[in-house]
């Protein structure tokens, strides 16, 4: 299963420039879900990301990841057209930088959604290679 960028964009509010979230690979809604973000050089971010050494700030990898933990809890139909918001980022942990034209691969797995608050466990990977994992709370309205 193969969910584009298209079909994202009808459960999601997000756009570019600031929709992070090339495709998801696999989920089952509420419940977790794979999928990958591949930044290109010209993003604007790495023009001061920083200049000649461009890295892919780690709040956007926390944002991507938390824009596929919003796709898998969209999907629950008492949800659908209401949009995520983050209400909190603990134990998160940077393990690698992301270069440009890098597939960062995302996993979460959504713990527990109650009364439109929720917690996910995060992380990403380029190559096998862990780049961040943690925890993020969300709140659906």
């Amino acid at each position: 299963m193969k969910i584009t960028r298209s079909k994202i964009k009808e459960i999601i509010p997000h756009r570019e420039p600031f929709l992070l979230l090339n495709e998801v690979t696999e989920y089952e809604p509420g419940k977790w879900g794979k999928g990958y973000f591949i930044p290109d050089k010209d993003d604007f971010y790495f023009k001061g990301h920083f200049p000649g050494n461009p890295v892919l700030p780690g709040v956007l990898m926390i944002e991507s990841a938390a824009q596929l933990g919003a796709f898998v809890v969209l999907n629950l139909p008492e949800f659908r057209g209401k949009t995520a918001y983050f209400a909190g980022i603990e134990r998160v942990r940077f393990k690698r930088i992301v270069r440009p034209g890098e597939k960062l691969e995302i996993s979460v797995e959504l713990e527990k959604i109650k009364s439109g608050i929720g917690k996910g466990i995060i992380e990403g990977f380029v190559d096998g290679e862990t780049c961040f994992k943690g925890e993020l709370l969300f709140a659906i309205r």
